[in-house]
């Protein structure tokens, strides 16, 4: 049920009453005048790039959720109740520079005294709990189906199952033929990237000796005279690959990580002999068994290299603000709980329903699940999980997914539909994500959509913040797009700390802006429909907007 009627804000202008004495009143961008912007046709520069989520779509032509503009018209001064927000993901760097001061201790915990002062079950758990233990890499959730329900089901034909069986055996089918798919695809990338670099790298070197340099460019390589038959074709294959780089080193370097990329995934993903979870102790199908991992929550890399994504999560929603280091979080006065449960590969449905559990016990008010997968084993135990985050007035923020497909057509884990499309709970909001480009490219060519499964979109493209051992990098995807809108969701609940997790939820929705300009859908040009007809509220985030709405609740 909506809790605001959207028809409230169709009419030109919202008002809400001025906080000084005779500023002008502030006033929400009118939801019928979007489609009326004219497209910005200049490409935006490193550092408009760096900032454009927060930028606002009636000023700059760019969606973004209007976060400068709530901060310096709106918010200004007034800092609001601290609020935690947890982050469910591959581990933090919490010593990183800009993460350091945001970072979530427990109150109840004495540190390093090696005692569960607090009697929760997890000893020393000072900024969270790490349900991974010392695993980095994880099989895909299909090959560990297939390697349980192989000596069950091999040889076996649908005629000669029992009823009883039938939907475990279809699942079991399924699961092969995905794991043929993708492995299989996986091999041949890797073959394909390993053949070109063979072709690539002894040619590199040659022209690299002619030319006297490793950064020559196209029209160094047109410039060679009367080249040999073996130069004409080292010229042509360096030119080929000069239009996916800037520099032939550069497009090795890509060629190289996608080799080690696609290595990986035959390695880990699609291993069928190795056993990650064993050394973690626990038994990953009873659910009681719930006292395991470590406190360790950046994860067990030196480098951390394996808390790259948590790490670029949690600096979206909460990069320190104002600090004159690195970038600014969506969010201010907020506290970032980590909780470290997903690993190089599928999560365990076990890690993910006890994660949500610690952090609603612990005091989160927002979760952000940034993960996905298709096949599950115990989704009811998640299920449970989500209800109990909403029995505790807790909004969980989940990402969509990056396959580009319509997620009304096929299930996506986790969620709070059991795929009828009705929802268990109304706590749960899930994201796409949108491209900085206004217009017919504005949904990213990656993010799945869904006008019952996907409840709004945000900026989820090339997204800039914090990365381990105080870097900072772009990355992109849905699980970008989720943490802006926690980062939003922290805002509303810091300053408007009496309403619940379900009028935080549909705030978002009713508030944010719509357009019925054809989208492209999957980056495929033939595939579009209308902005308003991919996701259930057919809008995008706006951070100014939901502020006056939550005034007005």
């Amino acid at each position: 049920m909506k809790i605001f009627k959207t028809s409230l804000l169709v009419a030109s202008a919202a008002i809400m009453a001025s906080c000084g004495g005779g500023s002008a009143p502030i006033i929400s961008t009118p939801i019928a005048n979007i489609d009326t912007l004219p497209l910005k046709i200049t490409p935006l520069t490193d550092d408009q790039t760096k900032d454009w989520p927060m930028y606002d779509l009636a000023n700059d032509t760019v969606p973004g959720m209007s976060v400068t503009r709530a901060y310096s018209e709106i918010i200004k001064n007034n800092k609001g109740q601290k609020v935690i927000v947890a982050v469910i993901d591959s581990g933090i760097d919490i010593e990183h520079e800009d993460l350091k001061n945001v970072i979530w201790t427990n109150p109840k915990e004495i540190p390093g005294n090696n005692i569960d002062d607090d009697k929760n079950g997890y000893v020393d758990d000072i900024h969270g709990w790490n349900f991974l233990g010392d695993i980095v890499a994880e099989n895909m959730e299909y090959v560990r189906i297939i390697r349980k329900l192989s000596p069950k089901y091999d040889g076996k034909t649908e005629a000669s199952i029992s009823a009883a069986d039938r939907e475990e055996f279809a699942m079991f089918q399924q699961a092969k033929a995905e794991f043929e798919k993708d492995s299989q695809e996986a091999l041949a990338n890797k073959t394909q990237y390993e053949q070109i670099l063979s072709q690539v790298t002894p040619a590199h070197a040659a022209m690299t000796k002619k030319l006297g340099k490793e950064d020559y460019t196209k029209k160094d390589l047109a410039a060679i005279a009367n080249p040999s038959e073996a130069e004409q074709q080292q010229i042509a294959t360096l030119t080929q690959m000069l239009n996916f780089g800037s520099t032939v080193p550069a497009v090795v370097k890509q060629l190289t990580g996608g080799i080690d990329y696609f290595g990986g995934r035959l390695d880990t993903h699609f291993n069928m002999t190795e056993d990650f979870r064993g050394v973690l102790g626990d038994n990953p199908d009873d659910i009681t068994d719930k006292y395991y991992g470590n406190n360790d929550v950046d994860g067990p890399d030196p480098k951390k290299e394996d808390a790259k994504h948590g790490t670029h999560v949690a600096g979206i929603i909460a990069a320190q603000r104002n600090n004159g280091i690195g970038m600014d979080g969506v969010a201010n006065n907020v506290e970032i709980m980590v909780v470290r449960a997903v690993p190089d590969g599928d999560e365990y449905d076990k890690d993910v329903a006890l994660a949500i559990r610690y952090a609603v016990d612990n005091g989160a008010k927002v979760i952000n699940t940034s993960f996905g997968k298709y096949y599950s084993t115990h989704p009811e135990w998640v299920w449970d999980a989500i209800k109990y985050a909403a029995s505790k007035d807790v909004l969980i923020v989940n990402a969509a997914g990056n396959e580009g497909i319509n997620l009304d057509t096929k299930q996506v884990y986790p969620n709070d539909q059991k795929g009828t499309g009705a929802e268990m709970g109304d706590t749960f909001i899930t994201i796409g994500a949108l491209n900085y480009k206004y217009g017919s490219e504005m949904v990213a060519n990656f993010s799945n959509f869904g006008k019952s499964s996907v409840d709004v979109f945000s900026p989820g493209v090339k997204i800039w913040s914090t990365t381990p051992l105080n870097t900072y990098e772009y990355l992109q995807g849905t699980s970008m797009a989720s943490p802006e809108v926690a980062g939003v969701a922290a805002i509303i609940r810091s300053h408007y700390p009496k309403l619940s997790a379900k009028q935080v939820k549909h705030i978002i929705m009713d508030s944010g802006l719509t357009s019925n300009t054809p989208v492209i859908l999957g980056g495929d040009p033939s595939n579009q429909d209308k902005f308003a007809n991919i996701s259930k509220s057919g809008k995008m985030v706006n951070l100014y907007n939901a502020l006056i709405m939550a005034s007005k609740m």
